[in-house]
C-alpha cells in the first residue's frame, strides 16, 4: 500500500511548537506516511526559530506575514496563497493545529478542494466568540470542517459531542505541546541544547516570567495588567522578565508603566529553546497565553492566567492554573499569595491534565486509522 499523503499547514509559533514533534514523529514513520509541510509565515521572526529547533525545512513558505496587518487581510491572502499549494501538492489529508487564522484558512482551503482536514486540539471552547478573539470562532469553524477531531482531553471530546460531532471522528491523544516541551526540557538537561546565558538573572530573587498578547486585553486591560506587574516588582524579593510581543498595543502599555523600574527586565520576544529555559527556571509564570496553560505544569511551575474566561477548564479544575482576570488587585494578591510555601509546593506538585509526552504517537495513530477505514468504505 502506498503512503499517504500528509500535509501540514501551520504559520505561527504556537502551532509549530504543536506540531513539530508531530511531524517528526510522521517522517519517521515513512512506510505509512508521505509528509509535506507548508508554513504561512503568519508570524515570521517567532515561526523560524522552532522551525530550526526541530530540523523542519518547508516544502512550501507563504510568506505572508506584512507589516500592520489586519485580521481581513491576513485572511485573504493565506487563504488565496494556499490554493496553488494544494494544487500542487495533491494531500490526501491536511493537518492544522489549534485555533488561528492560518488553521481556520487552511481547513477552509482544504474543503473547497475536497481534501478531509485533521484538527489537533480540537474541541476547546469557551463558549464565548470574543473570548478569545478571534481564535474562539476559528476553532468552531474549523471544527465544522474537520473530517478528524484530535482532542486533546476527554472534557474537548465532550465538547465535540455536545455540537453533534460523531464518536467515530474523535480520537483523545493528550497534547502535543507537551511532547514539544519535554523534548527541549530533556535536552537543555542532558546538554544537547545550549542553555542560553543570563547574566542579568539574579538567583537571590523569585524569577517571575510574564507573557502577554491577547487582543481581547488590549486598552484597559493591558494598562491594569501592567499596573499590577509594577506593583509586584516593588518587592525587594523578586525580579520579573517580561519578553515583551512586537504588537503596538502590547508595546505602548508596557513603555509607558514598566521601562526603567527595579526589579524589571523588558526583553525581546525569544525563540522556544530560550523560552523553555527561562520557563524552567522561574518560580511561577504570569500569562494570557493559552499554551502556556499547557507547558508550565509539565515543568512544575504554578499558573497565573490573566483572562476573564479560558477555553482549557481542565487545567483550572486541577489547580495548575488560576484564572485572575486583568484586574489589579487580584492579581497581586493572587501573585503573592503563592510566595506561601505550602500553597507554593501544593500549586506546582499537581497532575498535569494535558499530557505525557506520547501525543504525537497517537495522532499518527489516529490518522493512519481514518485512512484505513476510508479505505475499507470505498
Amino acid at each position: 500500500m502506498a503512503a499517504n499523503r500528509v500535509l501540514f499547514i501551520f504559520g505561527t509559533r504556537p502551532e509549530a511548537i504543536k506540531l513539530a514533534p508531530v511531524i517528526r514523529f510522521f517522517r519517521e514513520d515513512d512506510l505509512r506516511f508521505q509528509v509535506q509541510v507548508c508554513v504561512t509565515a503568519q508570524h515570521r521572526q517567532l515561526l523560524d526559530g522552532v522551525l530550526q529547533t526541530f530540523h523542519i525545512a518547508p516544502d512550501y513558505d507563504l510568506d505572508a506575514m506584512r507589516p500592520d496587518q489586519t485580521l481581513t487581510s491576513v485572511t485573504t491572502r493565506v487563504l488565496a496563497d494556499l490554493e496553488p499549494v494544494l494544487e500542487r501538492s495533491k494531500p490526501d489529508m491536511v493537518v492544522v493545529q489549534g485555533d488561528t487564522t492560518t488553521t481556520f484558512c487552511g481547513a477552509l482551503a482544504a474543503f473547497y478542494k475536497g481534501i478531509p482536514v485533521a484538527h489537533v486540539e480540537a474541541g476547546l471552547r469557551t463558549g464565548d466568540v470574543s473570548q478569545p478573539f478571534p481564535e474562539e470562532m476559528n476553532r468552531v469553524l474549523t471544527g465544522r470542517i474537520a473530517a478528524l477531531h484530535l482532542a486533546a482531553t476527554e472534557r474537548a471530546r465532550e465538547n465535540l459531542l455536545g455540537e453533534s460531532v460523531p464518536a467515530s471522528s474523535i480520537a483523545v491523544t493528550g497534547n502535543s505541546g507537551i511532547d514539544a516541551v519535554l523534548f527541549v526540557r530533556d535536552r537543555l538537561a542532558s546538554g544537547a541544547l545550549n542553555a542560553p546565558d543570563w547574566p542579568w538573572l539574579d538567583a537571590s530573587k523569585k524569577l517571575l516570567v510574564v507573557t502577554a498578547h491577547r487582543r481581547e486585553n488590549f486598552g484597559v486591560g493591558f494598562e491594569q495588567i501592567c499596573r499590577a506587574i509594577a506593583r509586584i516588582a516593588e518587592r525587594p524579593d523578586v525580579q520579573i522578565v517580561f519578553p515583551v510581543h512586537p504588537n503596538p498595543n502590547v508595546t505602548g502599555p508596557v513603555e509607558r508603566n514598566l521601562s526603567g523600574r527595579a526589579n524589571i527586565t523588558l526583553i525581546q520576544p525569544l525563540e522556544y529553546v530560550p523560552f523553555v529555559d527561562l520557563m524552567r527556571r522561574a518560580y511561577l509564570l504570569l500569562t494570557d497565553s493559552g499554551g502556556i496553560q499547557e507547558e508550565g505544569p509539565s515543568l512544575g511551575k504554578p499558573i497565573l492566567v490573566m483572562r476573564e474566561k479560558t477555553e482549557r477548564p481542565e487545567a483550572v479544575e486541577a489547580g495548575t492554573v488560576e484564572l485572575v482576570g486583568t484586574g489589579v488587585e487580584k492579581i497581586v494578591h493572587r501573585v503573592e499569595a503563592l510566595f506561601d510555601p505550602m500553597e507554593y509546593q501544593r500549586r506546582s506538585r499537581i497532575h498535569n491534565p494535558y499530557g505525557d509526552g506520547q501525543s504525537s504517537r497517537r495522532i499518527a495513530s489516529a490518522v493512519h486509522s481514518f485512512f484505513t477505514h476510508s479505505s475499507r468504505d470505498r
